[in-house]
């Protein structure tokens, strides 16, 4: 016998309670769902956001206080745009060795062999860490890529550029000690953005710097080695654009550009070179002598004429001649403001 349709209105009705009871969860799952941002198919298409890093300014504005060491005339610590994430300045100290593989008389990294070298710059490394805790000491070969010459060369420009596989064996060597590699540039009769163009290809790998030498940069004609040659900030600014255009378009962390000074018309117009946050100017005061001359050079130079980090040369043979002594990393830490690049010569 069939049975009504009234027979089956309690299960209807239980259906359709059911019914609504899901849609309703539904609708306030969905709900849930809106107010905490998108659906999971919205989540699953959406690109991931980008994430901006940045450096702890605060944390960099200390540091760079520290190096100011209690300098009271306003113009340290020098005010320039913070850097890019991942600087090296102020938050290690470099220490180098600079030369050339070619000669035993440009520099200790020239000089000696390549074990007892990488031995002798770990000493002077560790001697800096513990005269500083603050500042981490890290180890860097400062090669001089491009030197300049008496003779003119084939292309009359008084430069020689060294073979690349020079440039390979110094980056080879920096490897196992985790240090920095600077290519240094003695331009000669030639200018600053052509022969920095042709270290290109090294300056974009991420532990490669750059390095640039005033004193044999002759622009009237002289030749290198009679008199002391000069860049204007056109020059080191042809350098820092050159820096900056690498680190832009290779996403590299900042660069470090060495300068090197050590009399007025080596640089002229420091006010004007740039400050950028993908390149940090290192002024290195470069000269030799007793330690007054030398203290002296510093103050004229670097310390009165403010870019943004300085540099102190120490040299192994011509700092201690005529009874003289070379500075040690406990007085170097009291000048004003604080060396945080030292390159041993």
């Amino acid at each position: 016998m069939k049975k009504s349709f009234y027979s089956f209105l309690p299960l209807i009705l239980l259906f359709l309670a059911l019914l609504s009871t899901s849609s309703c969860n539904k609708g306030k799952a969905s709900e849930a769902i809106i107010k905490n941002g998108k659906t999971e198919i919205e989540k699953s298409k959406a690109l991931p956001e980008k994430k901006i890093s940045v450096i702890d300014t605060a944390d960099y504005n200390k540091r760079m206080l520290a190096l100011a060491n209690n300098d009271t005339t306003g113009k340290w610590p020098v005010k320039t745009p913070y850097p890019l994430p991942g600087a090296i300045l102020p938050y290690n100290r470099i220490i180098a060795y600079y030369g050339n593989l070619y000669s035993k008389r440009m520099g200790i990294l020239g000089e000696l062999p390549r074990k007892e070298m990488i031995k002798k710059l770990q000493t002077e490394v560790a001697k800096w860490q513990a005269v500083d805790p603050s500042v981490k000491a890290i180890p860097a070969l400062h090669y001089i890529a491009i030197t300049a010459q008496g003779a003119p060369g084939k292309d009359n420009l008084h430069r020689m550029r060294m073979p690349f596989k020079q440039i390979d064996t110094i980056i080879s060597w920096a490897k196992p000690i985790n240090a920095l590699v600077f290519l240094d540039v003695q331009v000669g009769h030639s200018n600053v953005k052509t022969e920095v163009a042709t270290l290109e290809q090294y300056l974009k790998l991420p532990n490669v710097h750059l390095g640039i030498d005033p004193e044999f940069s002759l622009k009237h004609g002289e030749v290198p080695g009679t008199k002391i040659g000069t860049f204007t900030s056109d020059d080191i600014n042809d350098a820092i654009d050159i820096l900056a255009d690498l680190v832009r378009k290779n996403k590299l962390t900042p660069k470090v550009l060495v300068v090197h000074r050590f009399t007025q018309g080596m640089v002229t117009g420091y006010k004007n070179i740039k400050k950028v946050p993908e390149v940090q100017v290192v002024m290195n005061m470069d000269g030799f002598g007793d330690k007054i001359l030398k203290r002296s050079t510093y103050l004229s130079y670097i310390y009165r004429e403010p870019v943004q980090f300085t540099g102190f040369k120490l040299f192994y043979k011509n700092d201690i001649r005529k009874n003289w002594t070379m500075y040690t990393p406990e007085e170097l830490v009291k000048f004003t403001p604080k060396p945080i690049y030292i390159q041993y010569q």
